[in-house]
């Protein structure tokens, strides 16, 4: 997909910390910033966030997809569950949310569609970190395997990165991505996977993959050497994501 395609994005999730990093990454590189939340007290905040325009809607139970979704080049979908919400629901939105959005996606002509997933979601082989959000937060982790399935059967171009736990630290643009079952494991913040959401669009290599994603501590024997593209008004910007020579 080439950057100067991307007039339109839409973020789901976009009032969580990884939405809202996605939201500051995006408004100065797109014409376009769609933000969806479920809690219409949000709104506000989110257009200070930097959201052009705000959809109050609910993935579980959607009423307005359709019209959100028009004129929409690149979704990406940053919704997650709470742990609580293990012991509250019968279903997640990471699970048949993140499926009613893709439905919906794909019915609009959408051409990209980027997940943030978590690390130990599939049946790969798995490092003791995700073998641990197996155990604590399995029904989370089976719906967003759900959704990563039906994503890939999908006729939409796509990524699914899965990152490793999630801080609110800076953006390092330090990181390591691997195929899955390179047994990563680590924190990553949220500002570097936004980052690399905006980026899967738009990078040739990013394309139809699935992806590893940890900051701390780094897999250089393991990370995959990808070069990130970013949107940008006008064009496209190659960056560079480091890896550090450390492998522990």
């Amino acid at each position: 997909m080439d950057s100067s395609d991307v007039e339109t994005v839409f973020v789901a999730g976009a009032s969580g910390g990884t939405g809202r990093a996605t939201l500051r990454l995006l408004s100065s590189r797109v014409p376009t910033v769609r933000a969806l939340t479920s809690t219409p007290s949000k709104t506000d905040d989110l257009q200070a966030a930097g959201a052009d325009e705000v959809v109050v809607d609910d993935l579980l139970n959607p009423a307005a997809l359709a019209e959100a979704l028009s004129d929409v080049d690149v979704v990406l979908s940053a919704v997650g569950s709470n742990i609580t919400d293990v012991w509250s629901r019968d279903e997640y939105v990471d699970g048949a949310g993140t499926i009613n959005l893709l439905d919906a996606a794909v019915d609009a002509g959408v051409d990209a569609f980027v997940m943030e997933s978590a690390i130990g979601v599939g049946d790969e082989p798995a490092s003791p970190l995700a073998t641990a959000f197996d155990v604590v937060i399995q029904p989370i982790q089976r719906a967003k395997a759900e959704a990563e399935a039906a994503i890939r059967d999908a006729p939409v171009r796509h990524t699914i990165l899965r990152p490793g736990v999630l801080t609110n630290g800076p953006r390092t643009d330090t990181v390591s991505v691997a195929e899955p079952g390179a047994k990563l494991w680590g924190s990553v913040s949220r500002a570097d996977v936004a980052r690399l959401m905006i980026a899967s669009p738009v990078t040739p290599a990013a394309e139809d993959r699935t992806l590893e994603v940890v900051a701390r501590p780094s897999f250089p024997n393991r990370a995959l050497d990808i070069e990130w593209r970013l949107p940008r008004s006008g064009g496209s910007e190659t960056v560079t994501v480091d890896t550090p020579d450390d492998d522990p």
